[in-house]
């Protein structure tokens, strides 16, 4: 065995799906949180946690197979790993690659936490919205009570 075969990264690929990678380390039960995976629908999801990149030191890699993303399921991504890049595979070929862009405002993804917000009472139904202060590390802001809301209040909703 070579030493290019000893250090190889072994993950399967996938025909069609979409693979998420340059995800935060440790971070991907975070993004599979998010797209509340595993379900009765979605078979082969392969999750690869704090592995080596030259690219960004340690990242987490998500391949989901017969699933491709949506916008909303993107912009909830971009708040957890604002460096990952969205990859969609058919027949085995990489036919789009994206970075991750968060946008400037997020809506129904977050809640304040701001305990007073007006979106925190049961009998006010109003959706949350932020605008994005800064994109990385993400910080918003919300748009009722102006309640700055940093990086790890975010992760912490996702845990």
């Amino acid at each position: 065995m070579t030493k290019n075969e000893k250090t190889e990264l072994k993950i399967k690929a996938i025909e069609n799906g979409t693979v998420i990678d340059h995800i935060t380390a440790n971070k991907a039960l975070h993004i599979l949180k998010i797209l509340e995976l595993p379900d009765d629908e979605t078979q082969n999801i392969t999750v690869a946690m704090n592995v080596s990149s030259s690219e960004i030191g340690r990242k987490d890699i998500v391949k989901i197979e017969n699933r491709e993303l949506d916008h909303r399921e993107l912009n909830q991504i971009a708040l957890i790993a604002p460096k990952a890049t969205i990859n969609i595979i058919r027949n085995f070929e990489r036919v789009k690659k994206d970075k991750i862009i968060l946008p400037d405002k997020i809506t129904s993804i977050l809640k304040c936490t701001n305990s007073k917000c007006i979106t925190n009472y049961e009998n006010e139904p109003i959706t949350p919205i932020f605008n994005v202060i800064n994109k990385y590390p993400p910080v918003v802001r919300c748009h009722y009570c102006e309640k700055l809301i940093k990086t790890e209040d975010i992760d912490k909703q996702f845990e």
